[in-house]
């Protein structure tokens, strides 16, 4: 019999067909997280226990817009700091407002059962990297830390995320944290240091400056804990790609030339 193209099933085409089976191989792929930070198991009781108290009209994808405007918040409390350094409190809340929407739309999903595992990956890993920008941009233009800096992190920051995007296609690990940190420290960590630079004058005002090839350079208190936490994701990038490489050549190892 002549193929037709369309099933046996009405309505549908064996395109179509092909394609319900890809989604639900995808579904049944699922990543296996990686997750040992510090805060790791008591966050969990938070997040289960604000999901199972929010209202119904609360989404997913509601609480992941509440993210990139926690983001948002961030980068305005940073850029108006130029004005006045009180304005590093509005960028810790929106650290916080960050926290819940981007922490909350995955763990609402899973408490209702309502879990869109494609989708999700899609979306939730786009936004992270636009809201990591919109926060190191705005960093950047808060007069306090360099932006080469604050480019040079937004930049590492990418390239770790790459690194987990491939791993999770590969051997389907999603490593979310690293050294015991994630992004709930990360921003406990921040919101630490706008608290100190927000209360601290001599902090804030302190500096060093020296001069490579005659050119003069001028490093904040800001800069240097920024620099820090650039040579951090250096050292944790390059630790990640030297043992994945290795691990990825015992798999795959070199075929004789024949």
């Amino acid at each position: 019999m002549e193929d037709t193209g369309v099933s046996p099933v009405i309505g549908t085409t064996a395109h179509e067909r092909t394609h319900y089976k890809t989604i639900d191989k995808m579904k049944q792929e699922q990543s296996r997280r990686i997750q040992t930070s510090v805060l790791n198991a008591a966050e969990k009781k938070v997040l289960v226990w604000l999901a199972q108290r929010q209202p119904r009209w609360v989404t997913s994808d509601g609480l992941t817009a509440i993210g990139v405007a926690g983001a948002i918040i961030v980068a305005l409390g940073y850029i108006l700091s130029n004005h006045h350094i009180g304005w590093l409190w509005l960028a810790s809340l929106g650290f916080v407002i960050n926290w819940y929407g981007d922490s909350l739309d995955g763990t609402l999903a899973r408490v209702r059962n309502m879990q869109r595992p494609i989708y999700g990956f899609f979306l939730d890993h786009n936004i992270d990297g636009i809201t990591m920008a919109i926060m190191c941009i705005g960093a950047g233009l808060s007069g306090m830390l360099n932006l080469y800096i604050a480019m040079a992190v937004l930049a590492v920051y990418l390239m770790l995320s790459i690194s987990v995007y491939i791993n999770a296609h590969l051997k389907n690990e999603f490593k979310l944290t690293y050294a015991s940190m994630g992004p709930t420290e990360f921003r406990i960590i921040m919101v630490v240091v706008n608290t100190l630079f927000a209360t601290i004058a001599p902090l804030r005002e302190w500096a060093v400056c020296f001069h490579v090839f005659g050119t003069p350079f001028t490093l904040g208190a800001f800069d240097i804990i920024g620099l820090i936490i650039l040579v951090v994701l250096i050292i944790l990038y390059l630790n990640n790609l030297w043992n994945d490489a290795e691990e990825y050549a015992e798999i795959d190892p070199v075929k004789p030339y024949k």
